[in-house]
């Protein structure tokens, strides 16, 4: 008969969104004259960017016509859009990374969900707390974290790095080694980030350990802080240590049209064996690149004019992070974040935890936020808001919170 992957089974609950979806989903229901604002999942608002657009018709009359009709994806990715990422989000900042060193994808999340599998089952591996779900959920799933302590909210063999407002929201290094560093910044959900001397200590312990860093970069766009890096390859040494995971999705819009990439530099090794031959042998194989027509609006997220547009859709999402965190801070409530990155952190008022805050907030003031402890235990006791409303709704919500 057959068997199931037990390791599924571990998995408390549902996942932290869809949770957050089935209570909406519910108040709706019961309060069909309410206007609930939404500032609890990281989806964009704001349409695709006319170059984006121009960039998805003119494929689609390519691929209308035989001469120009395209049919699988190359492994990696087009050549032209791995050309471009290679150019503009690394040489042109001072790193050498190579088109070939690039991994097209239909986004990050799968990405950092999937990278997992080219490594050890019994890889220890370590994560920010809080964290974003996806790296320590899929670990569940492949068998590495041990038992759940529902008490605690946390897994036995996880080595968690608390990031709070103790520490600045920076992690100090942990006492066991880990195999796998999952590092993500700007962070979601705290909002904070590293300066480029932070990082650079992280990438001389990663070397220094036989570590591996797993790096998220998909909030890059957001960085506003010139001693904040955008990449983890302007650190001295992270070629040897180092992969990378980016998005088009908060930066271009694609979060319903699906793109990213992962960097795996030739140089980074286990032994004798590449990991960029592993990730390439996995993308053979279970190939999860995006379509020409997709690829071809990422290139135009390089070209000037869609680089023009871009910094005006994210100085509008940043817009709202500054109302959101100026909202909060006249409110009263204690806040982080907003400054390079499109998320904001509170702590919830005192005895409430933040499940409690999440119902309090949708019930009284009708404004759907993300409860701190669906990131991990060091996230019990805050609440992050995401800037990735309209400006319409941001100050509404600010109002309501402000008349609570």
């Amino acid at each position: 008969m057959f068997k199931i992957n037990e390791n599924y089974l571990k998995l408390p609950g549902s996942y932290l969104f869809s949770t957050i979806g089935k209570k909406v989903a519910a108040f709706t229901k019961a309060n069909p004259d309410k206007k609930i604002i939404r500032l609890g999942i990281g989806d964009v608002t704001q349409p695709l960017a006319p170059a984006i657009i121009e960039a998805l018709h003119s494929a689609v009359d390519e691929m209308g016509q035989a001469e120009t009709f395209h049919g699988y994806a190359p492994d990696l990715g087009y050549e032209f859009l791995r050309e471009a990422i290679a150019k503009n989000d690394y040489k042109d900042r001072g790193c050498q990374i190579a088109a070939d060193e690039i991994f097209v994808s239909d986004g990050a999340k799968c990405d950092s969900a999937n990278i997992q599998e080219i490594f050890s089952g019994d890889s220890k591996i370590a994560v920010c707390d809080p964290v974003y779900p996806v790296y320590v959920d899929s670990n569940v799933m492949a068998g590495r974290t041990g038992a759940y302590d529902p008490k605690s909210e946390t897994w036995s063999d996880v080595i968690y790095m608390p990031c709070t407002a103790d520490n600045d929201f920076v992690p100090e290094f942990p006492k066991e080694t880990p195999d796998l560093i999952y590092l993500c910044y700007p962070n979601n959900p705290t909002g904070s980030t590293l300066t480029k001397d932070q990082l650079q200590q992280w990438v001389d312990y990663a070397n220094k350990n036989g570590s591996v860093i797993i790096y998220d970069a998909a909030y890059e766009a957001y960085i506003s802080q010139e001693n904040v890096p955008h990449t983890i390859y302007e650190c001295t040494g992270a070629r040897t240590c180092a992969i990378e995971l980016r998005s088009f999705s908060k930066n271009a819009g694609f979060t319903g049209t699906r793109l990213g990439f992962t960097v795996i530099p030739k140089e980074l090794k286990c032994k004798d064996v590449a990991l960029h031959a592993l990730w390439a042998r996995r993308h053979g194989t279970k190939y999860n690149g995006a379509p020409y027509i997709v690829q071809k609006a990422g290139e135009a997220v390089y070209s000037e004019q869609g680089k023009a547009q871009l910094k005006e859709q994210v100085a509008y999402y940043m817009k709202n992070a500054s109302t959101i965190l100026e909202g909060l801070k006249s409110a009263g409530y204690q806040v982080s974040g907003g400054v390079n990155a499109p998320y904001i952190w509170m702590q919830t008022p005192k005895g409430i935890n933040s499940w409690e805050f999440f119902d309090y907030l949708l019930e009284k003031a009708n404004v759907v936020g993300t409860p701190g402890a669906g990131f991990g235990p060091s996230g019990e006791g805050c609440f992050r808001l995401t800037a990735f409303g309209t400006y319409e709704n941001t100050l509404a919500a600010m109002e309501r919170i402000r008349q609570l």
